[in-house]
């Protein structure tokens, strides 16, 4: 296991060991299987439409709302937990929470019901990346942070990818079941208990990992919150700009790929079958080159004493996606449009591994967990829960026509990306000077 006595920028550290890696591939799997429970919506929304009624805004509350407020709500109580309890027990409880409350997607029969279930998801996989983000730190040196936390949430696209492919191919050939004690179900309903139930066996492996030692603990007993709010208001410049900025990237992203099958279903006719294979392959190879790449770079030019690196890759992932997000909504062809989505992915995915290196690197052992759950509240609660829902009301009340989704995309990739931008820009200078105060 890699050893840390200080998250000082100054500090020598060792590498790595085999084992740190093997901690980052569970995670992996962890994280893909908990995308594939998010994602596969995504696929679903004719079916779900058809079955329950319900309008674009609905189904934009069902992939966003619902799942990103309790996400949000309770990442910060369990951030705590991550802080001071043992991690791998709290991962593979939430791994077994989302995965059964996925499988409950499939009875709901309106969309009350389906709203709570998705609650039930977001609750469960609030636990997933604080832990995850903690444990990775205490494996890693500072310098290594970048590519590890990155090789952990590429899995974002391997999930998401798994999740369009394979969904895509079940929901075409899964005819409706009827099942003792639950009765008629359709594909879809069918299809949330194939994908959510196998997860309880990647909760049992994840309890099976050693839990690490904690490094780079300041001393004394467990801070308070108020005392976690005490450090973060007098690094507010660094803390808020980053977490803001990389939150309204998260706009752009999520606004995007909640809505990219359904864009291709409407504008160009083809069958969820249809766009689950070209879109599913291009999102992991897109989004996992994206994210590796970015924690490469970012590990380079950190190496190299630019000790703003993870803002950097950031600004460098809006410069690549703004354009090309914006240009694929106006193709008149479905392949020029998917390879443009290939390169907005690309860029997407390009930052997220540095955020959180970015923010591990100014904060002490016992506050990551909070910090980070704090992070993923931003994100989830403004990117999750704000970027699919904007795309549906432009759709729904500014141009009230199912056919401008693609003018929806653009519009919010427009709004979200320059803000961004503009905020990890003005974080530059204050998390400089947030990382010359580390003394722990």
């Amino acid at each position: 296991m890699a050893t840390q006595t200080s998250s000082s920028p100054r500090s020598t550290q060792q590498v790595a060991s085999p084992y740190s890696w093997y901690v980052v591939f569970v995670l992996i799997v962890a994280y893909t299987f908990s995308f594939i429970d998010r994602q596969i919506l995504t696929l679903l929304v004719g079916p779900i439409r058809e079955t329950l009624q319900i309008s674009d805004t609905q189904i934009s509350l069902l992939h966003g709302l619902a799942f990103a407020l309790f996400y949000s709500i309770m990442g910060i109580p369990i951030g705590r937990m991550v802080d001071s309890r043992k991690r791998t027990t709290i991962i593979a409880g939430g791994i077994a929470v989302w995965s059964l409350m996925t499988a409950v997607c499939g009875l709901a029969q309106n969309f009350i019901q389906l709203f709570l279930a998705r609650i039930g998801v977001g609750v469960g996989e609030a636990a997933l990346s604080p832990g995850a983000y903690s444990m990775i730190s205490d494996e890693f040196p500072p310098e290594q942070r970048p590519r590890a936390m990155s090789l952990y949430i590429s899995a974002a696209y391997v999930g998401g990818g798994i999740a369009t492919i394979a969904g895509g191919a079940l929901i075409a050939m899964m005819p409706p079941v009827n099942l003792p004690w639950i009765g008629h179900m359709e594909p879809w309903q069918a299809l949330f208990g194939v994908v959510g139930l196998p997860g309880l066996l990647v909760a049992l492996w994840v309890l099976t990992l050693k839990e690490p030692a904690r490094t780079g603990l300041i001393p004394g007993p467990q801070p308070s919150f108020r005392q976690v709010r005490a450090f973060i208001a007098a690094r507010r410049g660094a803390f808020g700009y980053l977490i803001l900025g990389f939150a309204m990237s998260g706009v752009m992203w999520q606004a995007a790929i909640a809505w990219i099958p359904t864009y291709f279903i409407r504008i160009f006719g083809w069958t969820a079958s249809e766009v689950s294979l070209p879109y599913g392959l291009i999102s992991m190879v897109c989004g996992m080159g994206g994210i590796i790449l970015g924690g490469w770079l970012a590990t380079r030019m950190r190496q190299n004493g630019k000790l703003d690196a993870n803002i950097l890759i950031g600004l460098l992932a809006i410069a690549i996606a703004l354009p090309s997000g914006i240009t694929a909504t106006f193709m008149t062809a479905p392949e020029p449009a998917l390879a443009l989505f290939g390169v907005f992915l690309f860029g997407c995915a390009m930052p997220w591994g540095s955020a959180v290196a970015a923010l591990h690197e100014i904060t002490p052992n016992q506050m990551r967990g909070q910090i980070s759950a704090i992070h993923l509240f931003c994100l989830s609660l403004i990117g999750t829960g704000v970027g699919p829902t904007l795309v549906a009301l432009f759709t729904d009340r500014l141009f009230k026509n199912d056919a401008a989704l693609g003018s929806s995309i653009a519009l919010t990739i427009a709004i979200a990306a320059p803000i961004s931008a503009l905020l990890l820009l003005m974080a530059r200078r204050p998390y400089r000077q947030a990382l010359e105060r580390v003394d722990f």
